[in-house]
């Protein structure tokens, strides 16, 4: 008798909010958690500190882009995987220095890790930066989207695309993650054909991706969904799982997001 093991890819998605001072528990995630492919973003290091050594050692390759604060965005893929970088730049804005975005090849599908602007206050120049960061992010959807390379958009959206993804929604009505020109954004390009993995698999469940620091937002479950997994269709139908590694959120010293991940079965 044969049995048939169907091979699965890992892919997660993690805020890291300094990836220096929460080394520990990013290695200890690792460990855990053993996804093949991971997104990392708000690393809050410029190129030179990014921990490589550490993150070798955990059994992982690293392309990055760095920053010292607030920004910089990485992929970690097991060292089995080829990973080549495609761009550090979001097209459409020779100007923008800020690192959001990094683009790469790893085991025959494009991954875009991306750390999309925070916005607030709203109104105001950084809202309308977001705007902008979202427009250009929608062009090169556009363009991904056209061509048979399966492709997948992660990292921190910072948008909550429903009242389904927020903790009392009327308290963030006037917030620059839950504003209507923000959620429109997200639709219009979901309407480009990508698929929204964790809501496709649970339609009807409250997730919840980040808790705030304050007014022991964890402890209430008053969270919000902002960290998300965009497919194109090639990927779609090789969706078979995905969740919320809600319990990192609750280790000592850690990030104010928690682990997204899916899985995917192999070609």
């Amino acid at each position: 008798m044969f049995i048939l093991w169907a091979k699965t890819m890992k892919i997660a998605t993690y805020n890291v909010n300094g990836i220096n001072g929460r080394l520990p528990v990013l290695l200890r995630w690792l460990e855990a958690s053993k996804p093949d492919i991971v997104c990392l973003q708000e690393l809050k290091a410029p190129n030179d500190k990014f921990p490589l050594k550490a993150i070798e050692d955990a059994g992982y390759h690293a392309i990055w882009h760095g920053q010292k604060s607030w920004n910089g965005v990485a992929v970690l893929a097991r060292k089995h995987y080829e990973i080549q970088e495609i761009g550090r730049f979001l097209p459409g804005d020779d100007d923008d220095a800020q690192s959001r975005y990094i683009e790469a090849m790893v085991n025959g599908i494009v991954i875009c890790c991306l750390y999309l602007p925070n916005g607030n206050p709203a109104p105001g120049p950084k809202f309308e930066y977001k705007l902008q960061w979202f427009k250009r992010l929608t062009s090169r959807g556009k363009q991904l989207i056209k061509h048979k390379t399966p492709v997948i958009l992660a990292g921190d959206f910072n948008v909550m695309p429903t009242e389904q993804d927020v903790y009392k929604p009327e308290r963030w009505q006037d917030d620059a993650l839950f504003r209507p020109e923000v959620r429109l954004a997200f639709k219009n390009l979901i309407k480009q054909g990508w698929t929204d993995a964790l809501r496709t698999l649970y339609p009807n469940e409250v997730i919840y991706t980040f808790w705030d620091y304050f007014r022991n937002a964890y402890a209430r479950n008053a969270g919000l969904r902002i960290d998300h997994f965009l497919l194109s269709p090639q990927l779609e139908k090789r969706l078979i799982n995905a969740g919320v590694d809600k319990e990192v959120r609750g280790w000592e010293k850690t990030s104010d997001h928690a682990p997204v991940w899916i899985e995917l079965k192999d070609k």
